[in-house]
């Protein structure tokens, strides 16, 4: 694996519909985020928001696989189970589609 690849999670279903709620990204961001002093949110380092194609994603370093593996799989596994468009590529951002 490449120290510079990603897993894009798009929010996009696999049959091309706009996921929904419009915030899905924000939660899951905060739902894998700590609170520091003073109740600050501190993002996961390795988790981000991101903005592709006008679609809202959430991108993930691969890294987290071997790092935080129940972190990574419960990312996975809320894109499967929301049948979400999921794309693991050294190109950050990728070619426009």
């Amino acid at each position: 694996m490449s120290s510079s690849e990603k897993v894009i999670i798009r929010g996009l279903t696999l049959d091309g519909n706009k996921f929904r709620p419009s915030d899905w990204a924000e939660r899951l961001c905060g739902a894998v985020a700590t609170y520091g002093p003073g109740r600050r949110i501190i993002f996961h380092p390795e988790v981000k928001l991101a903005a592709l194609d006008g679609v809202k994603c959430v991108v993930i370093d691969a890294t987290l696989e071997q790092e935080n593996e129940m972190l990574f799989e419960f990312l996975m596994d809320f894109a499967k189970d929301n049948q979400l468009q999921i794309e693991r590529t050294d190109h950050f951002p990728p070619e426009p589609h």
